[in-house]
């Protein structure tokens, strides 16, 4: 469908890729790795159209669609469209035909005679179309599409405009899915999405019928998605058959044979200069001479990537030593305008830990942390941290709040002065912290700005290298807590996993909201997973609690019985929740309770429950008869006989009427009984 061919390109005297091939067709799925800078989203705007290139080719088949998702939102709708109504207009084709088939069904309604046999030959024809690209079922993959990516049945009806940007970008998405174009270009997809989220598309992409071509630094997701990488390195891109591990295996084997040809260049290289040098001066031998001396001239050299070309290189001052419990929260509800978003948090952070917050966006997890942080009161509750906690905290937004006018280094020198926060400057840890007694730039260097790099401007960097920024300004101080946002977003593989390395040797303590399952696996030592209200506690990193992928979007919130930490050390009289010490009395205790809790639910939720059952034996009814109906009408015979034909398509509206109404009164009902059985408890 389109090939790319040679292509080359450079912004000023900086070369970023020459001899770029790769094609893409049906079924391939491309990931295109390499690090923040090299010309990855220039790449993919060429093969868009958006830039042309300095040189090669890219050739497309005549009618190929092509789908684009960039890294971020370029505007929001000016109008009160909503999400349901904007991924709906991304159908262009079914959306056309629909049009069509309305304007059609008019016609055979007013016209008659040879006219009107036109317009029912027309009709058949337009209706098999829009059949066979799935129109009838188009609402209902619209909220499959944006249930899989976070959407609750509430959320697909507010304005696109009023979302968030990342709220935004996942409808964007839903479009494009919905849409099926027959390339997709995708630009850093999973940066908004939860873990469940990214799981969900993992499996939507894996069987995804057209072309995919995606950036990505997520290794899980790269290995379940791609079916080849291309990096892009050393002004040149490379295509490994296979996935993520694949392309490790065999870049590996790909840098050896280029140390060794390397090598082996070297010393032909230095056995032709000995030669030079011996007979330069020889008139017998100036024809040899001038030959081997081209011969040099012609040759181009083999280049082998140096480490600190592939990553950049993170250092966090030593802290100052904190308190055993880092930070507890007892019995701690916690919202906003007085409504619970956690309820009943029970939690102990001790020092040295690494915890990762999963959880479905919209769960609570940015909650949990600003309880922690400070900047929310509990509603009901305690939440302390402990004595000497010193905190650096990152998100997104940060990076957003840089100053695009200045260079990095001004950029950085506001956090490098300053103390973190207002009353650090008389403590004696930053003073003697590491941060002090080197220069700005020897900071800068260790998170990948080098030479010239710290005096470009903060405006002249790509998302990953602002990211970097933003990191290096937020570690620049010696802390002992580090809490950190989606850190990984916009960086790529090398320096992630440089942050991975320097994470798992950081003496302090690690809170982590991710959606990066492997630098999860790989640093965290437990679990904080934040679902329905609750915040329940893992030890180790379960993967059916890190990537949850047969779980409903939506369940009853109701409140966890097992606390978060039940690791520190109190009284007896103190844990309530243990029970008694006799293990089986436990056990009797909890099945007697869990027992007379389902009866109490049971009973007050009787009815409501036999309603949603009668609609939903109502709603497979409905649905039932519009398909029949939709049969019907894909007969080709069907549509010699206009006046069966009106009847058909009258009846078939109808019956899509009476199926759209009874789903609005299942999801209320639906909703009701959550929200009856979240009460009960």
């Amino acid at each position: 469908m389109i090939s790319v061919v040679g292509l080359a390109k450079a912004h000023g005297a900086k070369q970023l890729f020459r001899d770029v091939s790769f094609r893409l067709l049906p079924g391939r799925r491309i990931a295109l790795v390499g690090g923040n800078g090299v010309g990855k989203t220039t790449l993919l705007e060429i093969v868009l159209g958006v830039q042309e290139p300095d040189g090669g080719e890219i050739h497309r088949t005549r009618g190929v669609r092509v789908g684009y998702l960039p890294q971020e939102a370029v505007g929001t709708a000016d109008d009160d469209t909503t999400v349901l109504e904007s991924v709906l207009a991304g159908a262009g084709p079914i959306r056309e035909l629909e049009g069509k088939l309305a304007e059609l069904a008019e016609r055979l309604a007013t016209t008659t005679g040879a006219e009107n046999e036109r317009a029912l030959e027309a009709y058949g024809a337009a209706q098999s179309r829009f059949e066979q690209l799935g129109g009838y079922a188009l609402e209902a993959e619209a909220h499959r599409i944006l249930a899989g990516l976070g959407f609750t049945t509430s959320a697909v009806d507010r304005p696109v405009r009023s979302l968030s940007g990342g709220w935004q970008m996942r409808a964007a998405l839903a479009r494009l899915l919905l849409d099926r174009p027959d390339v997709l270009v995708l630009d850093e997809p999973t940066n908004h999405l939860d873990t469940d989220s990214v799981a969900w598309l993992e499996t939507m992409l894996a069987a995804y019928p057209g072309a995919i071509l995606f950036v990505s630094h997520d290794r899980d997701f790269i290995d379940t998605v791609a079916e080849r990488v291309v990096e892009v390195a050393n002004g040149t891109a490379t295509e490994y058959v296979g996935g993520f591990a694949e392309f490790i295996v065999q870049r590996e084997d790909r840098l050896a044979q280029l140390r060794a040809a390397a090598a082996t260049q070297q010393r032909q290289i230095a056995h032709v200069e000995r030669f030079v040098e011996r007979f330069r001066y020889k008139a017998t031998k100036s024809r040899q001479v001038q030959s081997r001396l081209k011969t040099l001239e012609r040759l181009e050299q083999i280049e082998v990537p140096e480490a600190r070309e592939l990553a950049a290189r993170f250092a966090f001052p030593e802290p100052r030593r904190s308190s055993r419990v880092v930070a507890e929260i007892v019995g701690a509800d916690v919202g906003y305008d007085d409504v619970p978003v956690l309820r009943g948090v029970d939690l102990v952070v001790e020092r040295g830990e690494k915890l990762a917050l999963v959880g479905p966006n919209g769960a609570g997890k940015t909650t949990l942390v600003r309880l922690l942080l400070g900047q929310l009161e509990p509603l009901a509750g305690t939440c302390t941290l402990g004595a000497n906690v010193d905190v650096a905290y990152f998100a997104q937004q940060q990076v957003e709040s840089l100053d695009l006018s200045i260079t990095v280094l001004q950029e950085f020198q506001k956090a490098f002065d300053a103390p973190p926060d207002g009353d650090r400057a008389g403590r004696p840890g930053w003073q003697t912290g590491s941060a002090r007694g080197r220069s700005s730039r020897t900071v800068l260097g260790s998170f990948g700005f080098t030479g010239d790099a710290a005096d470009r401007k903060v405006g002249e960097l790509s998302g990953g290298e602002r990211t970097r920024l933003a990191l290096a300004k937020a570690m620049v101080h010696p802390v002992n807590l580090l809490v950190l946002d989606e850190p990984t977003n916009h960086l790529d593989l090398p320096s992630c996993d440089v942050l991975q390395d320097a994470l798992s040797v950081y003496p302090g303590t690690v809170l982590l909201v991710s959606h990066d399952r492997y630098l999860i696996r790989q640093v965290a030592s437990s679990l904080l997973a934040v679902r329905d209200g609750a915040v329940r506690r893992h030890d180790g990193v379960d993967e059916t609690v890190l990537s949850p992928r047969d779980e409903p979007t939506s369940r009853p919130t109701t409140k966890s019985t097992k606390p978060a930490r039940s690791t520190k050390p109190t009284a007896p009289a103190a844990t309530p929740t243990l029970g008694r010490a006799d293990g089986q009395g436990d056990r009797r205790e909890a099945r007697r309770d869990g027992a007379e809790r389902r009866q109490k639910r049971s009973a007050a939720t009787k009815e409501l429950r036999r309603s949603v059952e009668r609609i939903e034996r109502q709603l497979a009814t409905a649905e039932s008869a519009v398909a029949d109906l939709q049969r019907q009408l894909a007969d080709p015979e069907l549509y010699q006989d206009n006046t069966r034909v009106q009847d058909l398509v009258a009846r078939h509206d109808d019956a899509k009427d009476r199926a759209s109404r009874l789903m609005e009164a299942w999801t209320e009902a639906s909703l009701a009984l959550e929200r009856a059985e979240a009460s009960v408890g």
